[in-house]
């Protein structure tokens, strides 16, 4: 069967899954799944991911594989935008991890919280701190993406798509890039990648 994404496309984790097909011309269908509905907490949803969460990628008829890097990995087996040295996958990884627990749970955060939930919700209280450690994220990026083009010193990869996928929509998060020259050169170079596809903006 072809691969099947069950995903939301204003989801910067889904965002990366369809990224990377797009890039490697994979062809898959894709399933569009509200989590806003609470869709993903029913049981014919948790029988596919019992955490209940998008994307899950279905890979054969009942076998799914969820989680955003660990689907990247999956697909990005023996092409390009894997790196072929041992010391490069790992670099790969490195920036994966830390996208998953440095990254995305402050700037996809601060994003979800401003575009997803209203203006009174006691989450909104917690912006400032989210902000701040985004930022501190955005530092450790900016750095390293000063001294080489791409995450991974042998070029491309998925490493690159984990963390564009909410890097480039810092903003919806109230998060500002302008003080990030390396990081928006970088943005600029990963746009201009062969079969890029953007994300479906917010609303």
């Amino acid at each position: 069967m072809m691969l099947k994404v069950y995903g939301m496309k204003t989801s910067g984790n889904c965002y990366k899954v369809q990224l990377a097909l797009e890039q490697l011309e994979i062809p898959y269908e894709w399933e569009e799944v509200d989590i806003m509905t609470g869709v993903t907490r029913k049981p014919g949803f948790l029988a596919k991911n019992p955490n209940g969460r998008v994307p899950t990628l279905e890979v054969s008829p009942g076998k799914y594989l969820p989680e955003s890097n660990a689907i990247l990995c999956y697909l990005a087996e023996g092409t390009p935008l894997w790196p072929a040295g041992r010391w490069e996958r790992a670099q790969a990884l490195q920036w994966m991890f830390f996208e998953q627990y440095s990254h995305e749970p402050y700037v996809a955060v601060a994003r979800f919280i401003c575009k997803f939930l209203p203006p009174d919700h006691p989450r909104q209280a917690e912006l400032p701190r989210v902000r701040e450690r985004a930022h501190q994220a955005l530092a450790v990026m900016e750095r390293h993406l000063a001294a080489q083009p791409f995450l991974v010193q042998t070029g491309y990869s998925v490493a690159d798509i984990a963390l564009f996928a909410y890097t480039h929509a810092a903003a919806d998060g109230g998060i500002a890039l302008d003080g990030y020259p390396s990081i928006n050169a970088w943005i600029r170079r990963v746009t201009a990648q062969p079969r890029f596809v953007p994300m479906v903006p917010m609303p």
